[in-house]
C-alpha cells in the first residue's frame, strides 16, 4: 500500500489551504466571468480556509482527465520517432549563433527533454527560452560543478547531450485517451466550478500535453493535420523517460528567491529540481523549517470565502472535487505548517511566473513524481526571501 492510501485510511487529517494557493486562472476566452478578488493583508501562519481529507475518498479509480503515466519498473531504451520532423530535433547541437531559428528551436526542445530527463525539471516543454529553463540550466551546473549564469552554453551542452537517446518518440492514441469526459470548459465563478462532478480536462489535447509535460501549441506544431480525438493516431511526444526518482526524498529546500524547489537523497545527494511558484511578498510562504506530514492523490478542494483573503463571502462554503484542473492540482503534499502544502496547478504554464496565497505550486507531473519520493518526516526548508513581482521571461 501506497504512502498517501496508507494514511487516508488511517484517516490521518489534511488541512489543504485554500488562502494559500491563489484562484485558479481563466483557461481560456471562453470561460466565464472570472470571480472578483479582494484582497485583504493576513498573517502567514493564520489558516484561513481548509479541505478535510474527509471529502477525499481512497478509492483506486483513476479520477477523470488524470495525467498520470502507467506505472513502471523499467527503463527500456526510447525508440525513436519515425516523423521527419522528429530527427533535426533528435540530432541537434547547440551552437552559440545557430544558424537558424529553427535550429535554434531544435536545441532548446532537445535541452528542455534531456533536462526534465535528469530531473532538473524546465517546467512546461515548449522550445522556448525563459525563466524556468535558466533556473533548471543554472541548478545543473552547479550539480556539475560548472560555472552558473543560468544560460546554455558549451561546456553545459556537453555533460548534458551525454545522454544520446531520442528526446522525442511515437504514441499511439488509445480509446482511453478520447473517452473523457471532457468538459467544455473551465468555469472560473466557483459556485459553477462546484456543481461539476470532476474538474477534468477539456480536451484530449490538453490531456496528453500534460501526460507529456508539454505546451499544447507545442504538441500540435509536432503533429500537423493530426486529429487528436481519434484513437488509433500516432503521435509525435516528449521522450520523458523514468517517472520516478531513484532515491528516497530525505529533504527539501523551497527557495523563495529562485521559485524553485530542491530534493535531496541520502548524504545529500541532489535528486531533482523543479520550478516553483513560492507564496508573495503580500502573502509569503511559511520561514524557517518544517515537514512532510502526509500525502493525498486527487484532493478536494474547499472553498470558503469567510476565511479567505479573495473571493465572494455570498457565495458560501463550497468544495471543489478532484481532478487535475482542481485548483491545487492532482496532489497536495501537507506540512506541518498547518494548513499550507506544496501542490499542483490547473495552468502549469504560469508556474513560476505568478505569485501564489502562500502555498508552494508546481506543476501536476512534477509534484506527482515528487510525492512518490517523500514521506512523513521528511524535512522542508524554506529559504531566500518572496519576490515582489513575477520574474520577466524571455520568449
Amino acid at each position: 500500500m501506497t504512502f498517501f492510501k496508507a494514511a487516508l485510511f488511517a484517516g490521518v487529517p489534511l488541512l489543504l489551504l485554500a488562502s494559500a494557493c491563489s484562484a485558479p486562472a481563466p483557461k481560456s476566452e471562453t470561460a466565464t466571468t472570472s470571480t472578483t478578488a479582494t484582497a485583504t493583508a493576513v498573517s502567514a501562519d493564520q489558516p484561513i480556509a481548509v479541505t478535510d481529507a474527509s471529502a477525499i475518498s481512497p478509492a483506486t479509480e483513476v479520477v477523470p482527465g488524470s495525467d498520470a503515466p502507467p506505472p513502471s519498473s523499467a527503463d527500456p531504451l526510447i525508440t525513436p520517432s519515425n516523423s521527419p520532423l522528429a530527427k533535426p530535433i533528435d540530432t541537434a547541437a547547440w551552437k552559440a549563433a545557430p544558424e537558424t531559428p529553427d535550429a535554434r528551436k531544435h536545441a532548446l526542445l532537445r535541452a528542455e527533454v534531456l533536462l526534465a530527463r535528469a530531473h532538473f525539471s524546465p517546467g512546461v516543454i515548449d522550445g522556448q527560452d525563459g525563466g524556468n529553463l535558466q533556473n533548471a540550466i543554472a541548478a545543473f551546473e552547479t550539480a556539475h560543478n560548472l560555472p552558473v549564469d543560468g544560460k546554455m552554453d558549451e561546456a553545459v551542452w556537453a555533460v548534458l547531450a551525454k545522454d544520446t537517446q531520442p528526446v522525442l518518440t511515437d504514441y499511439t492514441m488509445t480509446p482511453d485517451d478520447v473517452k473523457g469526459p471532457f468538459l467544455d470548459k473551465i468555469p472560473t465563478d466557483m459556485t459553477e466550478l462546484a456543481k461539476l462532478p470532476a474538474i477534468g480536462f477539456t480536451s484530449p489535447l490538453e490531456a496528453l500535453a500534460e501526460r507529456f509535460h508539454m505546451d499544447e501549441a507545442l504538441l500540435k506544431s509536432l503533429n500537423p493535420g493530426a486529429n487528436f480525438a481519434t484513437a488509433g493516431a500516432s503521435l509525435v511526444v516528449a521522450a520523458l523517460g523514468p517517472d520516478k526518482l531513484k532515491a528516497t526524498v530525505a529533504r527539501l529546500e523551497v527557495d523563495k528567491t529562485k521559485r524553485q524547489v530542491r530534493a535531496f537523497g541520502a548524504s545529500d545527494v541532489l535528486l531533482a529540481v523543479y520550478p516553483a511558484t513560492v507564496g508573495s511578498t503580500e502573502r509569503p510562504a511559511p520561514v524557517g523549517e518544517w515537514a512532510v506530514r502526509t500525502v493525498a492523490a486527487n484532493p478536494t478542494y474547499t472553498y470558503d470565502p469567510s476565511r479567505l483573503t479573495f473571493g465572494k463571502a455570498e457565495q458560501g462554503k463550497l468544495t471543489i472535487k478532484a481532478g487535475p484542473n482542481n485548483p491545487v492540482g492532482s496532489t497536495w503534499i501537507d506540512l506541518t505548517k498547518d494548513t499550507y502544502g506544496i501542490h499542483g496547478t490547473p495552468d502549469p504554464r504560469m508556474v513560476g511566473k505568478t505569485a501564489s496565497h502562500g502555498c508552494v505550486r508546481l506543476t501536476n507531473w512534477d509534484v506527482r513524481q515528487l510525492s512518490q519520493s517523500v514521506k512523513a518526516g521528511t524535512k522542508v526548508a524554506f529559504v531566500g526571501v518572496e519576490q515582489a513581482k513575477a520574474p520577466k521571461v524571455a520568449g
